[in-house]
Parts: C-alpha cells; sequence; structure tokens
C-alpha cells in the first residue's frame, strides 16, 4: 500500500482499523473470562440459520437501494463470517487469516488477465477460463468439469431450494431432459399431484416429502415452460399476504388470534379490496 496515494493509503488504514475492531469484539464476546454467553454457546451448526437470514436481508436491501440498510446488512453478514472464524479460531481449526488468504489467492489464481499474462476479449472467456481453472485447483479434467450431474450438484448445493430447482430444470432441459410441449408437463403435473395425495393416506412422512418434491419440482418446470420466475412469484405471494395481514390489523380491534375463522375472512376480503383499489 506504500504505493498508493496518501488518502488512499489513509482509507486502506480506517479499513484495516474498523476490522481489526471488529475482530477485537467477537473475540471479546467468545471470550470465557466475561464473555457474552449466548455466543459462548454457539457453534458453527447453530449459525447456519443466521448465515441464511443474514444474506437473504442483503438482498433485500439491494433490492431496496437502501444504502444505510444495505451497509446496516451487510456489517451484519460480516459479523457472521468473522464469528465463523473466531470459533473455528477457538477450536483450533484456523483463524480468519487463512480464510482471508484463501479467497486472495482465489482470486489471483482465476483472474490471470488480471494478474498474469493471459489476453481476453469478453466475458465469456473470462467464464470459461475461471470453469477451466477451478476444474484444475480440484483435480478435474475438462470432460469432469463438464459433466451435467456435476452441474446440477453444484446448483443443489450452492443455491436455495427454489433457486436451486429452477436452475436445475433450465440446465436439464438444454441436456435433452424435456417434454415435447406444455401439455405433457401439465399430464406430469397431474400424475404427481395424484401420487402425493394417495401419499398422504399412509403415515410414512418419508414418502410423503418425497411426493411433495415431486410435485413442487414439476410445478417449477411449468414456471419454466411459461416464462415464470418460481422463486419471484413466491416472494410476492409472501408479500402480498403480510400486506393483508398488515391491514387486518389496522381494521382489527383485538388481537387476529380472537377472532373467529369466519370473522377472519372477512377481515381478510375487506384488507383485499382496500389494497385492490
Amino acid at each position: 500500500m506504500s504505493n498508493l496515494p496518501e488518502t488512499a493509503n489513509q482509507a486502506y488504514e480506517a479499513i484495516l482499523e474498523a476490522l481489526n475492531h471488529l475482530i477485537e469484539v467477537v473475540a471479546k464476546l467468545r471470550s470465557p473470562d466475561g464473555g457474552c454467553p449466548w455466543d459462548l454457546e454457539q457453534t458453527p451448526q447453530t449459525l447456519i440459520p443466521y448465515i441464511i437470514e443474514e444474506a437473504y436481508e442483503v438482498v433485500y436491501a439491494i433490492k431496496s437501494d437502501d444504502s444505510q440498510a444495505i451497509v446496516e446488512e451487510l456489517g451484519d453478514l460480516l459479523l457472521q463470517v468473522v464469528l465463523q472464524a473466531q470459533i473455528a479460531s477457538d477450536y483450533g481449526n484456523f483463524s480468519l487469516k487463512e480464510v482471508a488468504q484463501g479467497i486472495t489467492e482465489k482470486l489471483i489464481s482465476r483472474h490471470p488477465h488480471v494478474f498474469g499474462n493471459v489476453q481476453v476479449t469478453n466475458t465469456e472467456e473470462v467464464r470459461q477460463n475461471w470453469e477451466q481453472i477451478k476444474a484444475l485447483e480440484k483435480g478435474e479434467t475438462p470432460e469432469m468439469a463438464e459433466l451435467l450431474s456435476r452441474k446440477l450438484t453444484h446448483y443443489n448445493r450452492t443455491l436455495p431450494p427454489l433457486m436451486a430447482s429452477s436452475k436445475i430444470s433450465v440446465k436439464a432441459a438444454k441436456a435433452g431432459f424435456e417434454w415435447e410441449n406444455v401439455e405433457g408437463v401439465w399430464d406430469k403435473f397431474s400424475e404427481e399431484l395424484a401420487e402425493f395425495k394417495e401419499s398422504l393416506e399412509s403415515d410414512d412422512k418419508v414418502h410423503q416429502t418425497s411426493e411433495l418434491g415431486d410435485l413442487l419440482f414439476t410445478l417449477i418446470n411449468l414456471a419454466r415452460w411459461y416464462g415464470l420466475d418460481a422463486s419471484d412469484a413466491l416472494s410476492g405471494t409472501n408479500e402480498r399476504f403480510i400486506q393483508r395481514v398488515s391491514k387486518m390489523e389496522t381494521f382489527a380491534n383485538r388481537p387476529l388470534s380472537d377472532y373467529t375463522l369466519d370473522e377472519l375472512d372477512t377481515l381478510w376480503k375487506q384488507a383485499k379490496k382496500h389494497l385492490n383499489q
């Protein structure tokens, strides 16, 4: 950093100071001597829901284009990274240093057109180089890296289930796993719906869950055929449901849990009508 302009050096120093302070705070929270009981009880596994939650909140803040919210939510997500590294360090596994070094080395290795002598002309060449280098790092041949199952496994491991299913559906269809027309998809949906209903007649939760998954996957394929985004569709429904419940609460004169089902239905229709105006 010594070759950078003075203002850039000052900015880096301020960033490092802030990061060091965060690391020190997290270390104090995890300290057996005066630390926080809740933080001391956490393990990498117990923190998984928080990582997912914070990642989604970052995405929501970005979509909202709210700079203050983005800063706050990125901070919450950064806390999860530092906390995971601190716990690993407490266990003697690794520290934040290895995390930072690992991603830095990966970025340099996978960008030979920036840090090496490789020449590229477009983003597609950048992507191809990235995938080839990634395969070599994992000891895979180019042929192995191109296997359909490898790509589908990557989606399933790295994306939320609904988004993963959408990606898997698209990739599988391009590889030939496709119906001749949309009527075939509807027939498959009817078949899966019947199988799911039949599974509910037993007490086998594993079988029921399997059939429900098949039904949902077919529904996602239907969405693809009609050019619809299943994740956006479900997110929109969640948002509308919450808006209607919120409006119901403004009309209600007592907690919603105190209303009968018929009364809730009346409030629901009232809220829906008001929001549609």
